[in-house]
């Protein structure tokens, strides 16, 4: 074992060495490796890689910008702060391709129409950096990921910013929305953005969005992509309906509730739905993510909330009253803000049972006022 260990070390340390003083041949071939989704969390958009093949010195090995070491010291503290670091590898395309054949997911190579002096520059560049600091960057959701990082190496090599998004009348929600397929997954993602991800998307940031770009990118009227090709296909079984995790669940939980009708039930649920609220704002001072910053969804699940449950619980009856006005005036606010949100689909259940909720309580109190 130890010999198997210092053989495939020094295989390893060799070609560190060769690769940054190799020369491709002019049979070298660079392509964009797009991977299909994948159901954990950090697959569910797919991946991009750089693969580069030279027959004559038999090289063939992809340049992944997406790779991450759980075991790094407070790993979840540091995503959600937004100053995680990931890195880039290299690693040969049979162990990449074998990788997402395991986990059924699909791969299409689209060879660019790069010179040979490109090809190489490329190589160089992508060696160093995997062998020095540069290996490591800040991951960012939308700005720095193992797409972005790809368009700009190639957009650098091409020397102008040639290959760009061409979704920008929509918005950065509008092309993430469709990519999830998990209902409260989806629920959750889209409370937790904020208004940047509601900005038109001028920025190439997702695996598919990518490669049609290429497909579409020109140079002197020559197109950039040489071929496309479906290089890993895959038969993905189809999901069947899952009651539970769909938007019927969460209405029969709500309309559940509301039937109920009981005093410690709506205080509750205001405690629950502040306390989320309260997490929203929090989050945003302290993430340096850009993207659930300046959250208005604490229109809809408001830290006022908090305050509310406590004046019911107390019985406090021109508290509640001049409190749930103010709560259902920002409630109209973020419902008339929500007309031209895509999210509105799935968020909706929660505005009628606020409005519920807190509209009767305010009338019941205005009633009683009235009779004495």
């Amino acid at each position: 074992m130890t010999k198997k260990l210092l053989f495939a070390l020094l295989i390893l340390i060799s070609f560190n060495g060769l690769a940054q003083n190799i020369t491709l041949s002019e049979k070298a071939k660079v392509s964009i490796l797009t991977c299909g989704l994948g159901p954990e969390s950090y697959a569910m958009y797919g991946h991009t890689g750089i693969r580069i093949q030279d027959s004559i010195h038999v090289i063939d090995v992809v340049y992944n910008y997406g790779a991450f070491d759980f075991s790094t010291p407070n790993f979840i503290g540091r995503f959600i702060k937004g100053d995680l670091q990931y890195f880039v590898t290299n690693g040969s395309f049979i162990d990449f391709y074998y990788n997402y054949q395991a986990e059924n997911r699909e791969i299409i190579e689209q060879e660019l129409a790069l010179t040979p002096a490109q090809i190489n520059t490329l190589f160089q560049q992508l060696n160093h950096s995997v062998y020095s600091d540069e290996r490591y960057y800040t991951y960012k959701f939308i700005d720095r990921n193992c797409t972005t990082m790809v368009v700009d190496k190639i957009n650098g090599i091409l020397g102008k910013e040639y290959i760009k998004s061409d979704t920008s009348s929509q918005s950065y929600r509008e092309i993430l929305y469709p990519y999830m397929s998990d209902f409260y997954m989806k629920l959750g993602i889209q409370l937790i953005f904020g208004a940047k991800v509601d900005e038109p998307a001028t920025r190439l940031f997702l695996p598919y969005e990518f490669k049609d770009a290429i497909s579409a990118t020109k140079i002197n009227e020559n197109k950039i992509e040489k071929s496309d090709s479906k290089i890993l296909q895959v038969t993905k079984s189809e999901i069947p309906f899952n009651w539970l995790n769909s938007i019927y669940s969460l209405l029969t939980a709500l309309l559940i509730l509301a039937l109920l009708n009981k005093k410690w039930i709506k205080i509750s649920y205001f405690i629950f739905a502040g306390l989320l609220g309260l997490f929203f704002s929090l989050v945003g001072l302290y993430s340096l993510h850009e993207e659930i910053l300046w959250n208005y969804n604490i229109l809809l699940f408001n830290p006022l909330l908090l305050v509310f449950a406590w004046y019911i619980k107390k019985g406090i009856k021109d508290k509640i009253l001049l409190l749930g006005k103010i709560i259902l005036a920002m409630l109209l606010v973020y419902l008339a803000y929500m007309t031209t949100k895509i999210h509105l689909g799935i968020v909706w259940p929660f505005i009628v049972i606020h409005f519920y909720w807190i509209g009767k309580i305010v009338l019941q109190i205005k009633k009683s006022n009235l009779v004495r």
